[in-house]
């Protein structure tokens, strides 16, 4: 019987993330050529990793259908240059698309299956909108199971400001402004340049290169979200200010055992502690990523307070805010998506977990004093993903004399 072992996250880039539809800088980018793009550069990155010792390749999509089906992982290992020997798989879990490649694929490496995985997502809203050519089973509705709410998501970040009316609008707007800004800081200061990968692009006037994400808008005020419609319902809360938008992107990472990382002489950029996912009521999906967060940490014997850095993503503002509060932490708590979210940056759904990863590997390097950081996120119909990662960095030291200063 194999032994179990300890899994790693070695590196983890991601494209830049496009606005969706005809206007979009992808708008003639394949979607598969996307992640194929995000796999080479991972692969590039890391050149002594043995390409014929790559196990698998799980890479996910939401709406699996034209340049984004046909067994994706297999088509872009395929396309990447990979060995024909490298097999490869497609997985939908929504918004947690990546997420799940990446702890599925290292559920198979902690069991010893495998050795080396290379894990991620695309999505190509543009091209192929969350749901389309989906045919709900008509008991979802004539049964009740879930309500026609249900399958609108900014319906369901309404239900979620319904329920806590503590999370007003102002509030919303004003974390939505926040991740803005810590987007604009970030880029300001070269920490999300370095895991982004250039992509060809074509439109109208010839060839260009993406090397930025398209959708930030720094110039966010107060009273610029304050008049924004609200698309979901008359005198509502959601607007296109306070929520992701639709994208295009994709991502790439790569797992390993922690004993093959060190044979090879790979960098560790976290260790895997816990994950988790969890059901809610699909017309409050929103909330999914508390019980998530709750049973990753009590599998590995943690509290919300051993959580010294935490990467969200930003579906609807409310979302976050709900999380927030039911763990007690601040609106502007500094540990919570210090370089902004998917509000600024896009959220191109089932590529969306592993950009989480990138960012909170980023910022392990920089916080030494930090033992354990959190990714987490809700799903549609009703669910929520969190993984638990442990920082190689960490520096008994530095979490001391943090804490001191804290004092």
């Amino acid at each position: 019987m194999a032994e179990r072992s300890e899994v790693v996250f070695v590196d983890g880039v991601r494209t830049p993330f496009g606005r969706a539809g005809e206007k979009g800088m992808f708008w003639q980018t394949r979607a598969d050529d996307l992640v194929v793009k995000a796999i080479m550069g991972l692969l590039e990155r890391n050149p002594d990793v043995p390409k014929d010792a790559i196990d698998d390749v799980a890479i996910a999509a939401t709406t699996q259908q034209g340049d984004q089906g046909l067994t994706l992982g297999r088509t872009a290992a395929l396309l990447s240059g990979l060995p024909q020997s490298v097999p490869g798989y497609a997985i939908d879990r929504m918004c947690a698309g990546a997420m799940t490649s990446v702890t599925t694929t290292a559920g198979a490496i902690a069991f010893g299956a495998y050795d080396l995985a290379i894990a991620g997502g695309v999505e190509h809203m543009g091209r192929h909108p969350m749901g389309f050519g989906a045919d709900p089973n008509p008991r979802f509705l004539a049964e009740k199971l879930v309500s026609a709410e249900a399958l609108n998501m900014g319906n369901t970040a309404e239900r979620i400001h319904d329920r806590f009316p503590q999370l007003t609008k102002e509030r919303s707007d004003r974390y939505a402004m926040r991740s803005q800004q810590k987007v604009a800081a970030a880029y300001e200061a070269g920490k999300i340049q370095p895991d982004l990968i250039p992509v060809a692009t074509r439109n109208g006037d010839g060839w260009g290169l993406a090397t930025r994400d398209e959708a930030p808008r720094p110039e966010t005020t107060m009273e610029g979200l304050a008049g924004l419609r609200t698309p979901f319902r008359p005198h509502g809360r959601v607007t296109a200010g306070n929520s992701s938008g639709l994208n295009d992107g994709a991502t790439a990472s790569l797992l390993a055992s922690e004993s093959m990382a060190e044979q090879l002489g790979l960098s560790i950029k976290m260790r895997l502690v816990s994950f988790a996912f969890a059901g809610v009521e699909p017309e409050i999906m929103g909330i999914g990523p508390v019980p998530s967060t709750e049973k990753a940490l009590r599998k590995a014997g943690l509290s919300i307070d051993d959580i010294g850095l935490f990467e969200l993503n930003e579906a609807f503002a409310v979302q976050v805010l709900s999380f927030l509060d039911h763990f007690g932490i601040d609106d502007d708590d500094p540990r919570v998506n210090e370089y902004g979210g998917a509000i600024a940056l896009g959220h191109p759904l089932a590529s969306s977990g592993v950009r989480l990863m990138i960012q909170l590997a980023r910022q392990f390097e920089e916080h030494p004093e930090v033992r354990y950081g959190l990714t987490a996120m809700c799903i549609g119909l009703g669910q929520g993903g969190s993984v638990i990662w442990e920082n190689p960095n960490w520096n008994k030291k530095a979490a001391m004399s943090t804490k001191k200063a804290a004092r």
